[in-house]
């Protein structure tokens, strides 16, 4: 049946934001390692593609804003990575289904992150954990540790369910990974097996939660610093193109005003503006733009970070996250480095320009090479701009580079939904947490937040409203597991557990091999 499979996914999806449900992860996860059992190859790469449609469906649906068929096409093509995924896993027994199917489904999701095109971790089922108990897992793993979490949790959830449900019955457990014997076409699982894998799983996961919560979340405060994240606020909706850049820097401007207006006397000794509200023809560099931008800082006595975008060429611009000093001087700058596909460049114009309209997207942004470090007299801060923020890796090489401090400039505008906003904001609590480091955001309609290391929200504006956030959040110089040894432990871990769920599931092969002869020779 394919409706567990598409139910599955489904659940999946209702545990990301906007909707939030996180713990509806778990059993949903479960459910598609219960729908594997049994099933041939052919069947478990059906159900694991069904399951990415019920996921992914709904988790990507943002992308119709651009175009219809290239969301159809991108949600069609992601579903394949879980597809994998489920083929990987062995079909029987359960200890082998239940070792092999976490690792399979994380080790598809690093995939999914990294390729094509830089990956796409927007959708990763990491997200929805921002708002759970599992979220302390992201010091020891990131990403890919919260997403092993929630396929444990599942096969816990499954095993022990089924367990209880023939202890319920009277039954002895029955399972479709069993090979045909006495007890029936579906044959007998020992009466261990379910309840043990279940418990074992359901520990596994109880430990990586107490050891997340008590592992080292950046150290303590190197001191206070009061913050300011500046939102000009306006229609969402519209594309930059479709939107006057000068419409967006007079509202920031103003915003900025209020600001001043609110803090005389008391400024905040960092000043956020969002990703690329600052878009020029020309480079930054001698223009009035920056004279007025270096005034500004003048005024406020604070560091400004500001997004600007440059026109170099005909065909290239820069995506930059420029910091002024409180006297009115550059002192340091960040060029984007994980840009978007098919929204801030084309990968091979020259082949999709024959399939789809490429002039929403006329210049490629041209990749930056830093770790994000931005050294300014405010605190050294750590930038990940806009997108970046999904990727653990750009908080991860600023933080070892000497980051003190998270801050996101972003930009979402173009969504007319809360759908990848609020997705931004539970990537960016899940790098505060796996960087420990405190995060300030600033997104020109929303959202604009302030996050501490431990993932608390400690505030966000609100979507459209020109507004500013003030915050005073906190420096940290210690390093997370994560920071320290990145993901290479958990990618070890699933590879080992994989293959020791096809060792096992080979190893138990002959002993199923002998099972219905000696069963005709008993008759």
């Amino acid at each position: 049946m394919a409706l567990p499979a598409v139910a599955a996914g489904v659940g999946l999806a209702l545990s990301l934001p906007p909707w939030g449900l996180w713990v509806l992860a778990f059993p949903s996860a479960g459910l598609l390692w219960w729908r594997l059992g049994g099933l041939g190859p052919r069947t478990r790469l059906w159900a694991g593609w069904l399951a990415g449609l019920g996921c992914y469906v709904p988790g990507l649906m943002w992308a119709r804003s651009f175009t219809l068929a290239g969301a159809a096409v991108l949600i069609a093509l992601e579903a394949l990575f879980p597809a994998v995924a489920c083929l990987v896993v062995p079909a029987r027994p359960v200890v082998a289904r239940a070792l092999a199917f976490p690792a399979a489904m994380t080790l598809a999701e690093a995939g999914r992150m990294t390729w094509p095109f830089g990956g796409l971790p927007i959708g990763g089922v990491f997200l929805g954990q921002a708002g759970g108990p599992v979220l302390g897992v992201a010091r020891l793993g990131g990403p890919l540790g919260l997403t092993l979490m929630v396929y444990t949790g599942g096969v816990a959830v499954a095993a022990l369910a089924e367990a209880a449900l023939a202890l319920a019955t009277g039954r002895s457990p029955r399972s479709r990974t069993a090979p045909p014997g006495p007890a029936g076409p579906c044959g007998r699982v020992g009466w261990w097996t379910l309840p043990v894998t279940g418990a074992v799983a359901l520990a596994v996961l109880v430990v990586c939660v107490v050891a997340g919560a008590h592992a080292p979340d950046g150290g303590p405060s190197r001191g206070a610093i009061s913050v300011a994240a500046v939102q000009g606020g306006g229609k969402r909706g519209f594309r930059k193109s479709q939107v006057n850049p000068a419409t967006v820097l007079a509202a920031q401007v103003t915003a900025t005003d209020h600001l001043l207006a609110e803090t005389a006397g008391h400024p905040p000794r960092l000043v956020l503006w969002p990703e690329d509200v600052v878009s020029l023809p020309e480079p930054l560099a001698d223009s009035p733009e920056q004279a007025a931008l270096s005034a500004l800082a003048r005024r406020l006595d604070a560091t400004l970070v500001v997004g600007v975008t440059e026109t170099v060429s005909s065909t290239a611009f820069r995506n930059e996250a420029v910091a002024f000093a409180p006297d009115g001087t550059i002192v340091s700058h960040y060029e984007k480095v994980h840009r978007v596909p098919f929204g801030e460049y084309v990968p091979y114009r020259g082949f999709f320009k024959h399939l789809a309209n490429l002039s929403a997207v006329p210049l490629d942004a041209i990749p930056g090479t830093g770790t994000g470090l931005l050294p300014t007299p405010a605190a050294p801060l750590g930038a990940m701009i806009s997108y970046e923020v999904f990727y653990a890796d750009r908080g991860r090489s600023a933080v070892r580079a000497g980051a003190r401090l998270l801050i996101v400039p972003t930009n979402t505008s173009s969504y007319a939904t809360s759908q990848v906003p609020t997705q931004e904001i539970a990537a960016s609590e899940v790098q505060a947490v796996q960087q420990g480091r405190d995060l300030l955001q600033a997104a020109p309609t929303g959202y604009s937040a302030a996050i501490t290391n431990r993932g608390r929200l400690l505030q966000r504006s609100v979507l459209g409203r020109q507004q500013v956030i003030l915050a005073t959040l906190d420096e940290r110089s210690g390093w997370t597991v994560y920071v320290r040894f990145g993901e290479a432990p958990v990618l070890a871990l699933c590879g080992a557990a994989l293959a020791a769920g096809w060792w096992e599931a080979r190893r138990r092969r002959p002993e199923r091999a002998k099972r219905p002869a000696a069963s005709a020779s008993t008759a």
